[in-house]
């Protein structure tokens, strides 16, 4: 989730476990806690852009890092507030904080790999990386938290919070469920033949969700809302195989195969090859010149092709917003 949210669950959650101890120092503490699995981040500024992507939410987000990472912060923490909260309450409250973060990340596409140094991604796709409806019930509470002064109340407001935003995210499941459910329907009624799918919402709702769908020789996209009245319909893009088998070796093409999960196309343009990750759909509806919400243009370097991330500029983001807002209605 994107990192205001995630400071908020951090202080939430340093509440509920230390609230009556701490005070509002929890704010300090949760907003630090909450924050350091995306510290990744700031190592990735140092790497290659294609590496970065690879260690976002790797070790990072995982249990095996905060089972050890959880009592160093907890004897810092105890050091410093040592009148005021013990090693072991410490200790709880940071590994709670880190954890929560991720479970959290787990709801989104890009997923995270809890269990590394295994080599898979935990990624349910309920839940867009920013959802208002998400944040805006845990940001209430903790005005609401920090205006009050008995402990008690405190916790009970805190817990309120959580529970709402955590029914939203049980909600996601559901509704996930449900759509695709009506895009297996379309397929088997259009008798469209596929060996995977994947079904994710669309930005900051659930209400309109994408599909991408793998066939034989493409693959399927389509989208649908809750409020639709018509058949689902699905476009078709080429898997670009003989486009592909020109990257075959490249560093950094394998690097991003991998990042995608396999859910990539690959294009060319103005002599140029281009990496289109699948996962976070289309910028706009035309199905010949297609422009994907995240891709990577292969540039020559003095030694071999290098992925560089095609920019976005604001206009691209206005016209995605306008494009989901009059989707989102019905067809």
């Amino acid at each position: 989730m994107d990192s205001f949210t995630q400071v908020a669950l951090g202080i939430a959650i340093a509440e509920v476990c230390a609230g009556k101890k701490l005070k509002n120092k929890t704010i300090l503490y949760g907003s630090i806690l909450g924050t350091i699995p995306d510290l990744d981040i700031v190592v990735g500024l140092f790497l290659n852009p294609v590496d970065a992507i690879l260690i976002h939410r790797g070790i990072s987000h995982s249990l095996f890092l905060f089972l050890f990472l959880s009592p160093v912060l907890g004897w810092i923490i105890s050091k410093i507030e040592r009148d005021k909260i013990n090693f072991f309450q410490a200790t709880r409250m940071a590994f709670w904080c880190l954890f929560t973060h991720v479970l959290l990340d787990m709801f989104t596409s890009w997923g995270t790999q809890i269990l590394w140094p295994l080599d898979y991604r935990f990624a349910l796709k309920t839940i867009f990386v920013i959802d208002p409806l998400y944040t805006i019930p845990l940001i209430i509470t903790l005005i609401v938290t920090w205006k009050t002064k008995n402990a008690v109340l405190r916790k009970k407001y805190i817990i309120r919070g959580l529970s709402i935003s955590s029914a939203y995210l049980l909600l996601s499941c559901f509704i996930k469920v449900y759509a695709l459910n009506q895009f297996e329907k379309a397929l088997t009624k259009q008798k469209i033949q596929y060996s995977e799918i994947i079904v994710k919402p669309t930005a900051f709702n659930l209400i309109l969700w994408n599909a991408n769908v793998a066939t034989a020789n493409n693959y399927a996209l389509g989208d649908y809302s809750l409020f639709d009245t018509q058949p689902i319909l699905f476009t078709a893009y080429s898997k670009n195989k003989f486009l592909e088998s020109q990257l075959k070796g490249n560093s950094d093409f394998e690097k991003l195969k991998k990042a995608s999960e396999g859910w990539y196309i690959i294009s060319k343009k103005n002599q140029s090859l281009y990496f289109n990750d699948l996962r976070f759909g289309l910028l706009n509806d035309d199905s010949k010149n297609p422009q994907f919400a995240f891709s990577y243009q292969f540039i020559a370097s003095k030694t071999e092709l290098k992925a560089v991330e095609v920019p976005k500029n604001k206009r691209d983001g206005k016209r995605l917003l306008q494009k989901i807002v009059t989707r989102i209605k019905g067809n």
